[in-house]
């Protein structure tokens, strides 16, 4: 039987999509997320959000948002569960950059995110002039564990879980997916090896995952 290690825990409903493909899983968290104390206005106009850790973070808050613009559809989802109003949802944070750049030239915003982010948009915003404050709401932190045996595929959500991966394990002959170009960039810096899902969200890299192991 093929097995994937997946660097983070599956949902019930995600784990059957694996084993009803015949497939075995073996899974932990690769990081760590911790919340830290912030200060925030108690309105706000504009927000970015990345991560649904940061909409989890503040949301214990009890913020009020005028305008959301997120990267993600679980992120786009998180936020309307929460009963904000989402103005434009992108897949990658190049994408939304580009757009706020575009559209929003003359408004300002503020970017909740964790220690470890991608500087794409708030290089952008920088760039073109933007006014934007950024508040760093989680701390994310690798959770190394070093594995004795090879898998049929790695599965990888962010830079940070491949980097905590290949701080303990090589890559080897293992078949990588990875939720986006990111995480892909990251993970081909160790191996060619490396295919990105259809789409940002973990079904997808599963869904990915099952289809390249059943067809080779």
């Amino acid at each position: 039987m093929k097995t994937i290690l997946s660097t983070k825990k599956l949902s019930p409903s995600q784990k059957g999509l694996i084993t009803n493909a015949g497939i075995s899983l073996v899974e932990y968290n690769a990081i760590k997320i911790e919340f830290i104390p912030f200060e925030i206005p108690s309105t706000i106009e504009n927000v970015i959000f990345t991560s649904q850790n940061a909409i989890n973070a503040v949301m214990s808050y009890g913020l009020e948002v005028m305008n959301c613009f997120c990267v993600g559809e679980k992120t786009k989802s998180l936020l309307e569960k929460n009963g904000l109003n989402v103005i434009k949802m992108t897949e990658y944070a190049s994408e939304l950059a580009e757009y706020l750049v575009k559209d929003h030239q003359k408004d300002s915003f503020h970017f909740f995110c964790g220690n470890i982010r991608s500087d794409e948009i708030p290089s952008k915003l920088k760039n073109n002039k933007i006014a934007f404050e950024e508040i760093e709401v989680y701390k994310t932190t690798l959770n190394p564990k070093k594995f004795e045996r090879q898998f049929d595929a790695v599965l990888f959500f962010s830079p940070s879980g491949v980097r905590s991966f290949v701080s303990e394990n090589k890559i080897n002959a293992s078949k990588v997916i990875c939720i986006g170009s990111t995480t892909a960039q990251e993970a081909r810096k160790y191996t060619e090896n490396v295919v990105i899902s259809n789409a940002t969200t973990v079904e997808s890299v599963i869904a990915k995952t099952v289809k390249h192991l059943i067809s080779h």
